[in-house]
């Protein structure tokens, strides 16, 4: 009989509780309106609990150590670039500037070392043949000259044959009056082109000093 009892005072009690759970909980199934109505209070619920302040952020953003203005500033840390410090180029000292007169065949030159002169025909000589011309006639520098009686004593003028060519044509017109006399003739001169490399060997002769 006491069996009996707790099994009605049990099932007395779940039968209190039924009406209960009854009103919470719907036994009917929810209709279409009711869902759609649930589904909005449930995502308006959850977009009012995420942790972003912008629409369509995500939740999760990078924060860079530092801004984009400290980026662009250059950082002080940095060691400074090295400086290239040129040495000073040795300046070569200047050659005297020297000219000098020389004679070949029967016409005298003005020669200056570097330079090139076209003279008459040179002849045996042949290209890149080096010659000396002894026959200085007087150096000059910008202090000083050298005058030769007739030639400057152990002076000397070294250059070098260039080329072998022929100069310009001249025209040669005779002409006799009342003869029908008539002649065009044209000429061109062998020359040779030579260029000064250097004078030496007037340093020793007595020098005239210029005031």
């Amino acid at each position: 009989m006491a069996t009996l009892s707790l099994c009605a005072s049990s099932l007395a009690a779940k039968s209190a509780a039924a009406p209960a759970l009854s009103s919470t909980t719907p036994s009917m199934p929810l209709s279409q309106s009711q869902t759609v109505a649930f589904l909005c209070h449930s995502l308006s619920s959850l977009r009012l609990t995420t942790p972003c302040s912008k629409r369509g952020t995500p939740s999760s953003s990078f924060v860079p150590k530092y801004s984009e203005t400290e980026a662009a500033a250059p950082s002080l840390t940095e060691p400074p670039e090295t400086e290239i410090v040129e040495s000073p180029v040795q300046q070569q000292p200047k050659k005297e500037e020297v000219f000098a007169v020389v004679m070949i065949g029967s016409r005298q030159y003005i020669v200056i070392p570097g330079r090139y002169i076209y003279t008459q025909r040179l002849k045996g000589a042949k290209e890149n043949d080096k010659i000396i011309l002894n026959k200085v006639l007087l150096v000059g520098t910008k202090t000083s000259t050298y005058i030769g009686k007739p030639v400057v004593p152990n002076a000397a003028v070294h250059a070098v044959v260039e080329e072998q060519l022929l100069d310009k044509k001249v025209i040669v017109f005779k002409y006799k009056k009342k003869k029908n006399y008539r002649r065009n003739i044209g000429h061109r001169q062998p020359i040779t082109r030579i260029r000064i490399m250097g004078i030496t060997g007037y340093e020793d002769s007595p020098a005239v000093t210029l005031p």
